[in-house]
């Protein structure tokens, strides 16, 4: 098990540069704690607007459906913070892609004066905004779609659907769907 090939590949991996182990961290499917904070407060506040719709519209009592709508609240609060790591994921590549120019334009008209930094610290540098334009405009951009689906198929699923059905199983059967649907468009690669 702890063969020459593994030891090999321990020493390999452990020779990343500062900068390597950034970059390796802005391709991965993680995301900082910031995003991460930033997500769930956005799933739950999103997660809690179709308690106000039931209480109001569909006339639940708050109290005799309390356990149903914290366990709701929560498992949709956990999958939509899911679905917006997915797509933050796809949607960063593809916007950086999309922005490598004109970020690259951009950081060299910034430093064109400046004869003290090199052509690669210039590279790193357009490379560093590139990420950073891309994670802002993916973060966002997923929050906002995410949301908007799981809004319209919970109101679709609520007044359409499952009309005809009592008002908790109608908030069960709406908020699962909605949430499990929004985490399941989330894991395609488009």
């Amino acid at each position: 098990m702890g063969g020459p090939k593994n030891r090999e590949r321990k020493e390999r991996d452990a020779g990343f540069t500062k900068e390597e182990e950034i970059l390796l961290e802005d391709f991965s499917r993680n995301v900082s704690k910031k995003s991460s904070a930033l997500f769930y407060g956005n799933a739950f506040i999103v997660s809690i607007i179709p308690l106000w719709l039931y209480w109001r519209i569909h006339m639940v009592d708050v109290y005799s459906t309390i356990i149903w709508f914290v366990l709701g609240t929560g498992i949709s609060t956990y999958l939509v913070a899911f679905a917006y790591k997915n797509t933050k994921f796809i949607l960063k590549h593809k916007i950086a892609i999309k922005r490598e120019e004109a970020v690259a334009k951009e950081v060299n008209r910034k430093l064109v004066d400046d004869k003290k930094m090199g052509k690669k610290e210039k590279d790193e540098r357009a490379l560093w905004k590139k990420n950073e334009v891309a994670d802002y405009e993916a973060t966002t951009f997923s929050i906002f779609y995410n949301n908007a689906l799981f809004l319209t198929i919970m109101m679709f699923f609520s007044f359409y659907l499952l009309r005809s059905f009592t008002p908790t199983a109608n908030y069960i059967f709406s908020i699962g769907s909605a949430c499990g649907l929004a985490a399941l468009l989330s894991t395609g690669t488009q």
